[in-house]
């Protein structure tokens, strides 16, 4: 209920963001109608439209995103006609009378009293398919949870409680346009000009929507104030919220990138740590790793002791800087059970050998769960990456931590558990542990640059021109002054939905960022092989500020597919173009990560 009421205020917050001006004409040409047979059914049609197209972009694949591009289009034409219906009625009459009569039906010949409830819904359609509102936090949550739940009635409430605010805070400027209409057609007679600037309006919503700017400059110009008011939300919603286990899905963590922690400070210890839960088996794993000949962990075994489970991923970069205190506490207390449930987000990381690769890199010497089928991921409720559950030696889960950061007092909680079960702890003290290179802390204060996928399934602020061709070898190309966060290709590269994989030698990667550290998840090609890259920054070699898996030059080569750490800025952090150029064919490219 609590993401419900999440994504509806989230929707409601859309018509503060600039992304919503392209489709806002298309709306208030229909201010004049009556609210049930015209502005109801419209604003229907849009948030019903969108909630459908966008389950269908998350979890259809590329078939889903290539029908849109065709509405899209289709969308484009007919709004198109329906402007030139309001702007000049005698020319569209002779051009061609059926379409005129549909553009007059969808414009109510102008009174407002002669609108079609189905004409008004085939308006709202063609705007759902057209709306591409700005990815805050919330819509990011929201798609996150679409795209791993999968299909499901959760994921399409979400989307439509989501569109449902927007169409809320529409219908208010709508109540409003209505009003200043009438009162300017009655005051100044100007019904026929009126009608000609919506058609001016909504013809400059087509061409916004054609040229990408609802995607482009809107987008950017978006990521201010409106984001920031998501944000507060999502805290303010997690503070008031009661601390139980996750029954039903918490909100989802959108990807390695996002810190959405939701943090519970509020829980007290001791006696006041309170019972959210029992323990769920740990059945369904595909493998495990650390354990006596590979033997599952059972529920049963566990009895009598204190428990940390820890849902992970090898690739996310806030499970990557939290593994430092998952170590540290399995070795500081002897008591404790630390228990890794390796739940992946992308394809490759459900390959056992890449997990007992990581697993080896990372020096982690607890049990671990290969969980590729999310078994043990549903049976917690569980949506965040990294999620920590924290169970008595009853069995009790007692406390949660989701997202990286607020270690002291996950350890206090340790301490307290133990304490329970008969086995303090001989220090009070909080391990610091020394974390290098992409473990080591973000730095929060100068991040302006959020996690960016690369394959078309997420893909945001492609600056590429003509945008992405979806699992096909296209040639691409970039300028060198791109705006903040926006990233394109160069070189022949085959996008699919979670990776871009350059198809010849000689392809590059650029992204202007704001940040200490720069991220990017790589694999090598399809036999293995490794492949060599240079990086640079504003076109030169990144010296003192090269990342932990390159060296000053910039040079580096992608021998598995993992996180690389490619920049960590020395002394002030700014605003940088960074470029990856790969000297060998068959690189895969995934996500962009800061800190």
């Amino acid at each position: 209920m609590t993401l419900l009421i999440l994504a509806y205020l989230g929707g409601a917050l859309t018509i503060l963001s600039p992304c919503i001006l392209p489709v806002l004409p298309f709306v208030l040409s229909g201010s004049g109608q009556p609210f049930l047979r015209g502005r109801l059914p419209m604003l229907a049609g849009m948030a019903l439209t969108f909630a459908a197209v966008a389950t269908l972009a998350s979890v259809g694949g590329a078939w889903a995103v290539r029908a849109n591009e065709y509405g899209r289009y289709a969308a484009l034409a007919l709004l198109a006609v329906f402007g030139v219906s309001l702007l000049v009625p005698r020319l569209a009459d002779a051009l061609t009378r059926p379409v005129v009569a549909l553009g007059n039906r969808l414009a109510g010949n102008g009174t407002g009293t002669g609108a079609s409830p189905w004409a008004s819904l085939l308006l709202g359609v063609a705007t759902g398919m057209l709306w591409a509102p700005c990815a805050g936090p919330i819509l990011g949550i929201v798609l996150t949870t679409a795209a791993l739940q999968g299909a499901s009635v959760q994921s399409s409430l979400l989307l439509v409680a989501y569109a449902a605010g927007a169409a809320t805070s529409l219908a208010a400027a709508l109540g409003v346009g209505g009003r200043l209409f009438a009162a300017m057609k009655r005051s100044m007679g100007a019904g026929e000009w009126l009608r000609r600037g919506q058609g001016v309006g909504v013809l400059g919503g087509v061409a916004a929507i054609a040229i990408g700017a609802d995607t482009g400059l809107l987008a950017r110009l978006s990521i201010g104030g409106p984001a920031r008011l998501e944000q507060a939300l999502i805290e303010r919603l997690h503070k008031d919220a009661a601390p139980v286990r996750p029954a039903a899905p918490e909100v989802a963590q959108a990807g390695p990138g996002m810190l959405l922690a939701a943090n519970d400070m509020s829980a007290g210890f001791g006696s006041r740590l309170p019972v959210e839960g029992q323990l769920p088996a740990l059945d369904g794993a595909v493998q495990w790793f650390n354990t006596p000949n590979g033997a599952p962990i059972t529920r049963q075994q566990l009895q009598g002791k204190v428990t940390l489970v820890y849902f992970w991923t090898y690739s996310c970069i806030n499970c990557i800087r939290t593994l430092p205190y998952l170590r540290a506490w399995a070795d500081k207390y002897p008591g404790l059970t630390v228990i890794g449930v390796h739940t992946p987000e992308f394809a490759f990381e459900k390959r056992p050998e890449n997990v007992r690769r990581a697993i080896g890199d990372f020096k982690i010497n607890f049990p671990v769960a290969l969980d590729s089928d999310f078994r043990i991921w549903r049976a917690f409720d569980n949506n965040y990456w990294p999620a920590a559950y924290f169970v008595d030696a009853r069995g009790n889960i007692r406390h949660h931590q989701f997202g990286e950061g607020d270690y002291a007092n996950s350890e206090r909680v340790i301490q307290t558990l133990l304490a329970e079960a008969g086995q303090p702890s001989a220090s009070r003290d909080v391990v610091v542990p020394d974390a290098q290179g992409a473990q080591a802390a973000p730095d929060l204060r100068n991040v302006r640059s959020g996690e960016t996928y690369v394959g078309y399934s997420q893909a945001s602020n492609f600056a590429s021109p003509g945008g992405i061709r979806p699992d096909a070898s296209q040639r691409y190309d970039v300028g060198t002054r791109l705006p903040l966060n926006q990233w394109g290709l160069t070189g022949q590269w085959t996008v699919g939905p979670e990776q871009a994989m350059l198809d010849r030698a000689d392809g590059s990667i650029r992204y202007r960022f704001r940040a200490r550290d720069l991220h990017l998840v790589l694999g090598p090609g399809a036999d293995g092989r490794a492949v060599r890259f240079v990086v640079t920054i504003d076109g030169k070699a990144p010296g003192a500020s090269h990342g932990a898996d390159i060296d000053a030059n910039g040079n580096g080569a992608v021998t598995a597919t993992r996180l690389y750490q490619l920049v960590r800025q020395a002394g002030d952090v700014g605003e940088h173009t960074f470029e990856i150029r790969f000297l060998d064919a068959g690189a895969q490219a995934y996500a962009f990560t800061f800190g």
